[in-house]
């Protein structure tokens, strides 16, 4: 693990808002020369601290307009039925993130459809037939009230 400076927290928390800045602007936001800045982006990228950048779509543009958070239990908690769920999991298209719960359910899924038609195809192709199902609850969001990529630093 990395120790941040708050430097290191401000470079962080600039590109989690703007990730296409150029390394001028960045060096400008942060108050560094822009070698100084490139150098520090440069060994936060090494060190696994930024882990990629991406561009974040709107769902609505691309017509998936649905979030559905999918809790599964599984039939047994077995290292070979859990890395078989794992791994036929994260082949779904659908599914946007998939995490290992401690609680009422093995994990939760968020999906995105297009709407509950095509949530009910991607449950019949994918989700129906997932290794190791036991108990699957499909919960509707009706609304996006806050959301956020970023992580505090």
């Amino acid at each position: 693990m990395t120790d941040l400076d708050d430097m290191d927290a401000a470079i962080l928390r600039a590109l989690q808002r703007q990730g296409r800045m150029s390394n001028a602007d960045l060096a400008q936001v942060v108050h560094l020369s822009p070698s100084a800045c490139h150098r520090r982006v440069a060994r936060l990228e090494a060190e696994g601290v930024i882990k990629d950048y991406v561009a974040l779509l709107n769902p609505q543009a691309v017509d998936r307009r649905t979030t559905v958070f999918v809790e599964i239990s599984l039939t047994g908690q077995a290292d070979e039925v859990l890395d078989a769920f794992e791994k036929a999991v994260a082949r779904v298209p659908d599914v946007l993130e998939c995490h290992l719960m401690a609680g009422t359910a093995d994990y939760v899924l968020k999906v995105v459809a297009r709407d509950t038609e095509d949530f009910a195809r991607i449950h019949r192709q994918y989700l129906a037939r997932l290794p190791g199902v036991g108990r699957m609850q499909s919960n509707f969001a009706l609304r996006t009230v806050f959301k956020t990529t970023a992580l505090p630093v």
